[in-house]
């Protein structure tokens, strides 16, 4: 076989420059580290919204931006690993998705220079992660899951209508859960209801300390806590066993059978949030500039379960007749 030299020096010449333009090309994108707790169905809604709103922010995957995602599958004493790791690869901004990551990121990169928005978080300034709902830290905000309380207890008292006392379980360690137990406390009389707080702090505790609840309670109220709704299968289990129906705060333990209803916020719209507050951090606005954003009553819906709910001895109102939120 003849080679012609020419051509073939031409050919790595064209082939260098399109490596070297592809290596540019890389190079150039911006590099985000996302610090996830966990999978779970509403944490990973969070982080496709953030990289769908960082996308219409003018921030493409792939194109303008490259994400390493990382979680410690709910294990906290794993996190500052994590959190060291995306550390050293150098990332223009770090996304941190639930309260514990949120804390623990913000106290190892003080002083880094590398900006912070979490999400998945119930009370910013509560877990001590922005000094208000009115600014941002020097070097971090970001979008909360906090739901409107006055309207979950509205929905609850349509759904359950003779219900009078609710329990609520709740991690006494985690700052989310506590400040959404006070916030509870402080609505509920309004809404008719009195509280009946139950302390979870091992998931190995949820049969005995749901099941003691056994005529003290109504109806129980199950929050977007990280150590509750990964366990909530064995909530509903226990709760089952003593006749009280659930109102939860995450829809898909509705439309898979496993409690009654819920009234729940978006954790899509959530993630969007705070891929719009990354954008404009990307942008060289500073994170100080930024309140920490919060869902609308509009990014609420309502779902109900046949199934469960008849599972759970409760007949559904009449009332949600026409709402098309009603799942088999």
């Amino acid at each position: 076989m003849k080679i012609n030299k020419s051509g073939l020096l031409s050919g790595l010449v064209v082939a260098g420059s399109l490596f070297a333009a592809m290596s540019s090309a890389s190079a150039d994108t911006i590099k985000v580290g996302i610090a996830n707790f966990g999978e779970h169905p509403q944490l990973n809604a969070a982080i496709a919204g953030f990289k769908e709103g960082m996308s219409e922010n003018g921030f493409v995957d792939g194109t303008d931006v490259t994400y390493s995602e990382s979680h410690t599958n709910f294990d906290a004493s794993l996190v500052p690993q994590m959190i060291t790791k995306l550390q050293a690869e150098s990332p223009k901004l770090i996304y941190t998705v639930t309260t514990p990551v949120s804390q623990i990121a913000k106290q190892l990169l003080a002083g880094s220079g590398i900006p912070i928005v979490f999400s998945a978080v119930t009370d910013p300034v509560a877990a001590k992660l922005v000094p208000s709902w009115d600014e941002g830290d020097k070097n971090m905000t970001g979008a909360s899951d906090l739901q409107d309380i006055a309207a979950v207890l509205e929905f609850t008292r349509k759904f359950l209508p003779d219900a009078k006392r609710l329990a609520v379980p709740y991690n006494p360690g985690e700052a989310n859960d506590v400040a959404l137990l006070e916030k509870v406390e402080e609505l509920a009389p309004a809404a008719g209801f009195s509280v009946v707080p139950v302390g979870i702090d091992n998931v190995n505790d949820i049969l005995q300390r749901i099941t003691s609840v056994a005529g003290k309670a109504d109806v129980i109220y199950t929050p977007a806590s990280n150590l509750i709704q990964p366990a909530i299968a064995a909530v509903s289990a226990a709760a089952r066993q003593i006749g009280v129906p659930i109102v939860n705060s995450d829809s898909s333990a509705v439309a898979d059978g496993t409690v009654p209803a819920s009234f729940s916020v978006d954790y899509k719209q959530v993630g969007l949030n705070a891929g719009k507050i990354a954008a404009e951090i990307l942008n060289g606005k500073s994170p100080a500039d930024i309140p920490p954003s919060a869902p609308t009553y509009e990014t609420h819906a309502p779902l109900i379960s046949k199934s469960a709910s008849a599972a759970f001895g409760v007949e559904i109102p009449a009332s949600f007749d026409d709402c098309g939120c009603i799942v088999d």
